[in-house]
C-alpha cells in the first residue's frame, strides 16, 4: 500500500504505475471531480479528462507496455450525504460518463458519519473490536453502521488476494491474538 501525495513528481508517477489496484477516493463534490474531468457550468456534461485521469492513463499505458499487466483503478466516493441532492446525482454521472472513457471503477465509499471522527483520535477503525473496553462507552448503532460499511466497501473493491497476501493476514491474526498474552508475543518476536 502506497499512500501518494497530490503533487506530480517522478516517484508519485512510479508509484502508480507499479500498482497492480489504484484506489482514488474522491469526495462527492465538483471540487473534488476536478481533478478527474471537467464539466460544462450548464448542462454538467464532461467536456475533458483533467490532469490527475492524463496522468493515470500514462501510467497504466507505460505498465501494459512493461510487463503486460493492466492495472484496477477504483475511484471511491466518500463523504457522500444520506440524502439525495441534486449534487450527489450529477457528481454521480459524471463519474459513470468518465468511468467509460477511462476505464475505471466507480463505487460509493464511506457516508459523512461522525463516528469515523471519533474512532480516530483512538486510534481504532471500525473493524476492531467495539467494546465497552475500546470505546469508553457502550457501542451504538453508529458503529455496527459504520462497520458494515467497510467491510462493504471492502467486498466491492474485490481486491486480490495472493499467496502472500494470506500468509501477512494470518501473521497478523497471531500477532493480535498474541498481544493479549505478553509471554506468546515474546515467542512470536524471538522467532
Amino acid at each position: 500500500v502506497i499512500d501518494t501525495p497530490g503533487s506530480d513528481t517522478y516517484l508519485m508517477r512510479l508509484a502508480h504505475s507499479m500498482a497492480d489496484t489504484l484506489i482514488t477516493p474522491l469526495n462527492d463534490s465538483f471540487v473534488d471531480f476536478d481533478v478527474l474531468g471537467g464539466v460544462d457550468p450548464v448542462t454538467y456534461a464532461v467536456t475533458h479528462t483533467s490532469h490527475f485521469a492524463d496522468m493515470v492513463r500514462d501510467a497504466r499505458r507505460h505498465r501494459r507496455v512493461v510487463d503486460q499487466a493492466t492495472i484496477d483503478w477504483i475511484v471511491v466516493r466518500n463523504r457522500l450525504s444520506m440524502l439525495g441532492s441534486r449534487n450527489k446525482h450529477l457528481v454521480g454521472e459524471g463519474l459513470r460518463e468518465l468511468s467509460l472513457r477511462l476505464g475505471f471503477r466507480a463505487i460509493d465509499g464511506f457516508a459523512e458519519r461522525v463516528v469515523y471522527r471519533e474512532l480516530y483520535p483512538r486510534g481504532l477503525t471500525a473493524l476492531d473490536t467495539l467494546d465497552q473496553d475500546t470505546l469508553g462507552t457502550r457501542p451504538s448503532m453508529s458503529h455496527v453502521t459504520a462497520r458494515q460499511e467497510v467491510e462493504g466497501l471492502l467486498k466491492s473493491l474485490r481486491l486480490p488476494l495472493d499467496e502472500r497476501g494470506l500468509r501477512r493476514a494470518a501473521a497478523r491474526a497471531e500477532w493480535f491474538a498474541a498481544s493479549a498474552n505478553p509471554l506468546e508475543l515474546h515467542d512470536i518476536i524471538a522467532h
